[in-house]
């Protein structure tokens, strides 16, 4: 289990697709190709993790859905390309079982020398979910997500066969148990069944970026929560990051960045959020509500711009402004709890080399 206290800085991997432009990468892919956009080769993941781990972040998450490359083959060929950089693989209970789970975290585990750590995600939206074959409903989903994740456990300890539950029956112990350690659970989501899995199951909560009193009541919240069942929680925090030399530089970035977006882009990816079975989702897209498209409408608190989120699903703000004002507001969330950050930027090659030297110093100074 990672340290409760020690900072962590993360990147992100994009397996379906990179570039400079607001819609080069994440959810949804809304059929918009724009020029410098980069497919993600093998070749150009190896550069990514290799400038993650140059650039001195701890770990690097490998995200799963639809229009993705499968984050198992990716993490077990990209965990030979360096030797200090953690993999946060993206696991989907409805689409593999927790034995088979257990089993091949064990063998990354033992590939890896121990640097893997699992983000368990209970799903997306209701079309996505039932283009993969699984049908069940939002609160089921996380009732079988925790489920996942007691087998997951009974079985690295073996003692797997003995559970009998809804979703799931027995489950072999795992061979390579005894050389490898049971990798640390992320889990994230804004829906009562999802706290409720996050505060009995995880070890680190994800949270998505959203304004300090908001980020600060989740916490609370969750603590309680997790107090409840006698245990305790990290705090993780998703965020882009548009950090310039100046404050002026980094949001003259984001303007220019805005309005090279299609006409149509926007209404695209808004109707297809829409559909989205998610509170998290939901309360992503309220940051939005009532606001204008100019650049700094778009600012809901100081530094935090909800702009990403108005093409992308998922993680849809990000810090915009100096390095030193991006390193205050990551040092405010860190002051309510926060621990843990994965960043990303746009493209992810160049910005994980440009942060690493000239914010995560700053960061890495004050902790």
């Amino acid at each position: 289990m990672p340290d409760q206290s020690a900072l962590e800085l993360n990147w992100f991997l994009p397996t379906n697709g990179d570039g400079r432009h607001l819609t080069s990468s994440g959810l949804p892919k809304i059929g918009l190709f724009q020029e410098g956009e980069r497919s993600p080769t093998l070749d150009y993941l190896r550069q990514v993790v290799r400038a993650a781990e140059q650039a001195r972040f701890d770990a690097i998450m490998v995200p799963t859905a639809s229009g993705f490359e499968d984050p198992w083959l990716i993490t077990a060929v990209l965990a030979q390309e360096v030797r200090r950089l953690k993999f946060l693989l993206t696991v989907r209970p409805g689409l593999e079982l927790p034995a088979y789970t257990a089993q091949r975290a064990a063998t990354l585990q033992l590939l890896s020398d121990n640097r893997l750590a699992l983000h368990v995600v209970s799903g997306s939206s209701r079309f996505e979910q039932r283009s993969l074959g699984d049908f069940l409903e939002h609160d089921d989903r996380y009732e079988r997500s925790a489920e996942f994740l007691d087998v997951l456990r009974a079985t690295w300890r073996g003692e797997g066969h003995l559970h009998h539950g809804r979703f799931y029956r027995g489950g072999q112990p795992v061979p390579a148990q005894r050389h490898a350690q049971l990798p640390p659970i992320y889990f994230g989501g804004a829906s009562a069944a999802a706290e409720n899995v996050a505060a009995s199951h995880a070890e680190t909560y994800l949270m998505w970026g959203e304004p300090p009193a908001m980020v600060a009541e989740r916490i609370r919240l969750m603590k309680d929560k997790a107090a409840a069942q006698g245990r305790t929680l990290r705090f993780g925090l998703r965020l882009h990051v548009f950090a310039q030399a100046t404050d002026e530089a980094a949001w003259a970035h984001v303007a220019g960045l805005l309005q090279e977006l299609p006409r149509d882009a926007i209404d695209r990816a808004q109707q297809q959020l829409a559909n989205y079975q998610s509170v998290g989702q939901t309360r992503q897209s309220e940051l939005l509500s009532g606001r204008g498209h100019g650049v700094r409408e778009l600012e809901v608190s100081p530094n935090l711009w909800a702009g990403v989120g108005l093409v992308r699903g998922g993680a849809g703000t990000a810090l915009v402004g100096s390095y030193q004002q991006v390193a205050e507001r990551i040092e405010e969330y860190r002051g309510l709890g926060v621990d843990s950050f994965i960043l990303s930027g746009y493209p992810h090659l160049e910005e994980a080399i440009h942060l690493g030297a000239e914010l995560l110093p700053l960061l890495r100074r004050s902790s």
